[in-house]
């Protein structure tokens, strides 16, 4: 099992056993491929959907698996290094802090930048998570660090860039609701919704190409293809609020928590016999406390802000904002349990 302790995760990246990867093929891959391709017809054909509907899973990624998969970074920095909970947690508390807390008040300071940079982190903290997973799945594609590198920027690239191609003015308008409540607006990054769009696409879909290609031939391509398929045609045309939103809550948490969950071998036990009710159970327990304190911290920044949401868009518009601020450490943590579990080490 993929950094059951510290020592294991000294020795490489290795793939899941077999009945975690089934579980997980099972539970996790397929089914949201085709969730995926299911709501990519109806709007390729031009079916539109209210915005109630739209920002519905970004409202349940408070719970479900989204905001939640970030609040056990305490469990997965202490299963990882092999040390007690309470350690792990006082580090990451202390990270927290500091990183979290310094990014905050760069949204104070200079919004607009904090908001490309919510992009730009996002994106690097997707494509790893994907990164991770092909590792667990395959155990060897991609099998440079190069590769990886390459597949960590186009399977980052898609939830942030195909959607700023397809849907500019919705892109605008989502990210402008973050810069608006510090009171100020996007005009000092308005090309980006313009020419420059098309050229980050274009540049995007070519490396996407060449990521295939230098991967053929190698276990695990034949997934690698299938997502990287579906993931373009679910961004291109599914409006962008409710595409990341699902991204978010059934894709990229998902496979973290299923990260998190394969370092305790009773959880990762339950999954072998895809007992998902008692996984899921022992990860909602370790969840539920830093989730709760999270979401209180958020409502309680309305008060903070110069401008204080007054509809659903901006009360999203906070907790996103509340979601960068806690991606910046949590993605910290990632990077460092890749360090650990030798993703980046060339198989």
């Amino acid at each position: 099992m993929l950094g059951s302790t510290a020592a294991d995760a000294s020795a490489g990246t290795r793939p899941l056993d077999a009945p975690l990867r089934q579980t997980l093929a099972e539970t996790l891959t397929r089914p949201v491929w085709v969730l995926f391709v299911a709501l990519a017809v109806p709007f390729a054909l031009g079916v539109s959907v209210p915005d109630a509907v739209a920002y519905a899973p970004l409202v349940a990624s408070a719970a479900l698996f989204g905001m939640p998969h970030g609040a056990v970074d305490h469990v997965a920095a202490a299963r990882t290094a092999g040390v007690g909970v309470l350690r792990g947690l006082a580090a990451v508390t202390v990270l927290y802090v500091a990183a979290g807390g310094a990014y905050l008040g760069l949204w104070f300071v200079a919004p607009v930048v904090a908001a490309v940079f919510f992009v730009a982190l996002t994106w690097f903290h997707w494509g790893q998570g994907d990164v991770y997973f092909l590792l667990a799945i395959t155990g060897e594609r991609p099998r440079t660090r190069a590769r990886r590198a390459l597949a960590l920027v186009v399977r980052g690239g898609l939830p942030m860039i195909v959607p700023l191609v397809a849907f500019p003015g919705t892109y605008r308008a989502v990210v402008g609701e973050w810069a608006a409540l510090f009171g100020a607006d996007l005009a000092t990054v308005a090309p980006l919704f313009g020419e420059a769009r098309l050229l980050l696409g274009g540049a995007l879909g070519a490396l996407t190409l060449l990521s295939l290609a230098l991967g053929a031939g190698d276990p695990g391509w034949g997934v690698d293809a299938i997502e990287l398929v579906v993931l373009w045609a679910f961004f291109l045309v599914v409006p962008p609020v409710l595409a990341v939103g699902l991204y978010f809550c059934l894709w990229h948490s998902p496979r973290h928590v299923a990260r998190v969950m394969a370092l305790d071998e009773r959880t990762a036990g339950a999954l072998r016999e895809v007992d998902l009710g008692r996984a899921l159970a022992r990860f909602g327990r370790a969840a539920a406390p830093l989730t709760i304190l999270a979401l209180v911290l958020i409502v309680a920044g309305a008060a903070l802000v110069p401008n204080p949401p007054e509809t659903l868009s901006g009360w999203v518009g906070l907790y996103l904002v509340g979601i960068a601020v806690l991606t910046l450490p949590h993605a910290v943590v990632v990077t460092w349990m890749d360090d650990r579990q030798g993703v980046w080490t060339a198989s």
